[in-house]
């Protein structure tokens, strides 16, 4: 069995059973990704960032095994969800390979660094923020108009499944990225999360009018488990408490909002996966998975983030996707 990517492992499971509600295998569909580096197929490779996986050890178990712009040690969550429909990876929006029949499989508009506010990531420069990938994606359309026409690229989109996975980097890389920062100095935790949510709701409603009936919509995971916000932050490797307050808030307003939209709408295009129990699972009862999934985490983990001596073990996870933010 192939060495999974510690943060897809947990989450294919869970992902799965959504999967075959919304994109049975006996049906070709088109496949869009927006997001963060969770979820980053390669399209930070094309731009002047600092937010790169492109060199060791990112890619060690990819087929290649060379760094592909993932950030992981081998395939990420859309190539997992690629699989599960029978189609091919989705190619990022801003290779040249995507073009002609390939544009007909989907595209990965997703940029490490990104979050839900504009001002989120703002030290790794150049990214495509996600009104920026929003852009594209209406761009995506007018491209594909010109080769099926537009009842038909309305057709492919509206069948379409898309995948969203912001609002981690909205607190590590923003309101937690140093002490006092601005966001932190102008709302208190509670606030800013709701206004993180009112902001995330518009993303949605935008992606709804682009087209999109399909979408699975992520929470964020543990992320003050997350190996680089415990080599910073945390005294006795436990996961850092405030992250975590900050996950709990978060996670449970999403799962409302998404209700609400579906009401609005008066159909349920949008579904909640709620990542952050199943990251946990792993954490709390990593005996449970796989021995040799649980090795490579640890190897992975030391290799790229170097845990600090006063991590234990057992705390070393591989959470990957996430990019340290200094």
């Amino acid at each position: 069995m192939e060495c999974l990517p510690l943060l897809v492992a947990s989450l294919v499971v869970g992902l799965a059973v959504t999967l075959c509600t919304l994109a049975p295998q006996a049906e070709a569909r088109a496949f869009f990704v927006f997001g963060d580096s969770l979820v980053d197929n390669g399209n930070n490779n094309y731009l002047a960032t600092t937010a790169r996986a492109d060199s060791y050890p990112y890619g060690i178990d990819y087929p290649t095994h060379r760094p592909t712009g993932r950030f992981s040690n081998g395939l990420n969550i859309p190539d997992i969800i690629s699989e599960a429909m029978g189609e091919e990876s989705t190619l990022p929006y801003l290779s040249p390979e995507l073009r002609g029949k390939k544009l007909l499989v989907g595209a990965n508009f997703a940029s490490a660094g990104v979050g839900v506010l504009n001002d989120t990531g703002i030290q790794f420069v150049s990214i495509i923020r996600i009104n920026q990938q929003l852009q594209y994606f209406q761009q995506y359309q007018r491209r594909v108009s010109k080769m099926i026409g537009e009842e038909q690229t309305q057709q492919l989109v509206n069948q379409a499944l898309v995948l969203i996975t912001l609002g981690g980097n909205d607190f590590v890389n923003n309101y937690y990225l140093v002490p006092f920062s601005a966001r932190s100095r102008q709302y208190s935790l509670p606030d800013y999360v709701r206004f993180v949510i009112s902001e995330y709701k518009k993303v949605l409603a935008r992606l709804y009018e682009l087209g999109a009936r399909r979408v699975l919509v992520t929470g964020t995971g543990p992320m003050g488990c997350v190996p680089a916000e415990l080599a910073m932050r945390s005294v006795n490797g436990e996961c850092v408490v405030e992250l975590q307050r900050a996950a709990d808030l978060f996670n449970p307003q999403l799962t409302e909002i998404i209700k609400q939209l579906n009401s609005e709408i008066g159909s349920d295009n949008f579904i909640a996966a709620n990542t952050n129990r199943m990251h946990m699972d792993f954490i709390s009862n990593p005996q449970a998975f796989d021995s040799m999934l649980w090795t490579r985490a640890l190897q992975w983990d030391r290799t790229l983030h170097g845990c600090l001596k006063s991590v234990p073990q057992q705390r070393c996870l591989c959470i990957l996707g996430s990019i340290p933010s200094k």
